[in-house]
C-alpha cells in the first residue's frame, strides 16, 4: 500500500555474522518510521497505521499519534501503554509517528539466573553479541524484583518539543512482577536516528501495565536475540 507524506530511505547494512543460524535476509530487516530527532522536535502526527505496519513485522516498539503512550509489540499482538499506566489492545486503524518493527526470529538464546541491575543486564547482553555494529531485536522474559517504567501523556497542537513533554511523564514502579521486555539495541553511529544502545519497553504478564523501561532488577530471565543486519526507514516529510 502506498504511504503518502513519507519519503522512502532504504539503507542496507549487510554485515557477515559468523555462526548465524539462518540466511533469510529478507526477514532480517529492522524497519523504522521517522527518527528520534524528528520526535524530539515535535513531529508527533501519526502517518502510518498499525494495520499497515504489520506488513513490516510482528515485534516492535514505538508510540502513537500525539505521542500518546508506549507501544509494546510481540508475536503480532500490540499494546498501547498510556499515561494512566494501563495497557490497551491496539486497533489496526491507530496511527504512529515513530515505530521500530521486525519479524522476530531467534538467533541466540541464553538464561540469566543471577540478580542484576539494568546496567549489569545491558553489559551481559553486550557480551553475548558477535558485533556491536549491527541492529539487534531483544526479547527478555522472567521475574523482576523491581522494575521502573515511564509513559508520557498525549500532546495537543501546537506540539511542544519532547524535552518539555518528558517533564510531565508518569513514572510507574513494580515489585516482584513477572513480565516481558522487548526492544532493540542500536549501534553507536545511529545517533539522531534512534537511541544508541538499548531502547526497551516492558509489559507485565497480566497484560495490564508496563511502559518505557528506565530501571530494573532481574532474577530469572530467558533472553532471546535476533540479529538484524539490514535497516529500512521511512522519513516523515515535516509539518
Amino acid at each position: 500500500m502506498k504511504i503518502k507524506q513519507y519519503l522512502l530511505l532504504v539503507t542496507s547494512l549487510i554485515i557477515a555474522i559468523s555462526g548465524c543460524s539462518r540466511q533469510k535476509q529478507n526477514r532480517d530487516i529492522l524497519f523504522q518510521i521517522s527518527t528520534i530527532d524528528a520526535i524530539s522536535k515535535g513531529l508527533y502526527d501519526g502517518k502510518m497505521s498499525y494495520g499497515e505496519l504489520r506488513d513490516y513485522g510482528d515485534f516492535g516498539i514505538g508510540t502513537f499519534d500525539g505521542v500518546d503512550g508506549e507501544l509494546f509489540g510481540l508475536a503480532g499482538k500490540l499494546y498501547q501503554i498510556r499515561a494512566d499506566g494501563i495497557a490497551y489492545p491496539v486497533e489496526d486503524s491507530m496511527k504512529t509517528p515513530f515505530a521500530v518493527f521486525t519479524f522476530f526470529e531467534c538467533d541466540k538464546s541464553e538464561s540469566l539466573d543471577r540478580t542484576s541491575s539494568y546496567e549489569e543486564l545491558q553489559q551481559y547482553l553486550d557480551n553475548l553479541l558477535p558485533t556491536k555494529d549491527i541492529f539487534y531485536a531483544i526479547k527478555i522474559e522472567g521475574v523482576f524484583p523491581y522494575i521502573k517504567t515511564r509513559c508520557v501523556p498525549k500532546q495537543n497542537k501546537p506540539y511542544p518539543p519532547f524535552s518539555e513533554v518528558v517533564k510531565n511523564q508518569q513514572i510507574f514502579e513494580f515489585n516482584d512482577v513477572r513480565g516481558t521486555i522487548v526492544g532493540f539495541r542500536f549501534p553507536a553511529y545511529i545517533g539522531g536516528i534512534n537511541y544508541p544502545g538499548y531502547h526497551l519497553h516492558f509489559l507485565a504478564e497480566d497484560k495490564k501495565s508496563g511502559g518505557h523501561l528506565l530501571e530494573c532488577q532481574t532474577e530469572n530471565l530467558r533472553i532471546e536475540i535476533d540479529y538484524t543486519p539490514e535497516f529500512h526507514m521511512l522519513l516523515q516529510e515535516g509539518r
